[in-house]
């Protein structure tokens, strides 16, 4: 991507978390969006509403609604939450399959219109739609990045801040593994102005906070009895944006591909990742305790067995 331009960013899908992401992208004045989506309509109103809302919230960048793929054409970044939740009644397998489907049709339109971007899947189940993902793209895998450790950490940093009654802003989390309940937050890692929290609350509350995190996205599911988290999703897929257009070099927990880094090869996972204008830029190898390892391959395990239903039907 070249410096000193206005960045274009897709988001594909114009559901709560990919409006979301669009709103947080204008409001930090990242680039223009491109809000795309196959319901008729839907991403034109969203989109409109949203240029409505630049003179007011003070951003000039601008944002489109399309139903066609063509209007995603020299994006910079794509940003991709396409996909459907899983329902009742409505198998693991079932739910890999039909978004498997979404996610390859999605990659290759962002293939043919968008070769260039840098790709964020944000879609469930993360990890193993990233996988897909990377796949049906063929591009280097430093441009597909999944969306996960971010939002995780999120809200492992807004738990520590309850608990301690301390600014957000002080407080800084690592997540590893994958995006579910075998995600791996690291209390080591975990400090309040470079203070572990393990020297800031006894063990018990660092361990429920710990599990608060690893249940954090079910407990926002089951407070709103329809639907699922939409505002802290949407604004981790932004920040993901924010460092790779303006080149910020941030560390941050990405779900990248593992090509023998913490022991794992041919798979996503969650890590800490340098993001800027190229994507990936370098991952770095945190030095875990054995369990702490155990727990990362047990999460890559169950991103595995969905890599492996996905080739049972066809779609990888």
């Amino acid at each position: 991507m070249a410096s000193g331009k206005r960045f274009k960013i897709a988001c594909i899908g114009a559901g709560n978390v990919g409006a979301a992401c669009a709103q947080y992208c204008l409001d930090m004045e990242l680039g223009d969006v491109v809000l795309t989506d196959v319901v008729e309509g839907v991403p034109q109103g969203k989109a409109l509403d949203l240029t409505e809302a630049g003179p007011v919230r003070g951003y000039s960048c601008m944002c489109t609604g399309t139903n066609d793929y063509k209007d995603i054409a020299g994006a910079d970044v794509c940003v991709v939450t396409a996909g459907l939740p899983r329902k009742p009644g409505m198998t693991r397998l079932d739910l890999l399959e039909k978004n498997g489907n979404i996610i390859s049709d999605v990659c290759a339109n962002i293939k043919k219109h968008a070769p260039d971007s840098i790709v964020i899947i944000v879609t469930n189940p993360l990890d193993v739609m990233a996988y897909v993902a990377y796949k049906k793209l063929g591009f280097p895998a430093k441009r597909v990045i999944g969306m996960a450790g971010i939002l995780d950490s999120s809200r492992m940093r807004s738990f520590v801040a309850m608990e301690l009654g301390c600014s957000m802003k002080n407080v800084d989390t690592m997540v590893l593994g994958s995006h579910g309940d075998d995600m791996v937050p690291l209390p080591e890692y975990t400090t309040v102005s470079g203070i572990p929290i393990t020297k800031l609350m006894p063990k018990e509350r660092v361990d429920a906070i710990v599990e608060r995190t690893r249940k954090g996205g079910g407990e926002i599911v089951a407070l709103l009895k329809t639907g699922s988290a939409f505002y802290a999703p949407g604004a981790s897929a932004a920040r993901m944006v924010e460092s790779i257009v303006r080149d910020e070099k941030q560390i941050l927990p990405c779900a990248a591909y593992l090509e023998g880094l913490y022991g794992l090869k041919d798979v996503y996972a969650g890590v800490p990742c340098k993001l800027g204008k190229d994507g990936v830029e370098d991952i770095i190898e945190l030095e875990l305790t054995a369990d702490q390892k155990a727990a990362l391959h047990k999460s890559s395990q169950e991103v595995q067995s969905g890599i492996d239903g996905l080739k049972q039907v066809g779609i990888l």
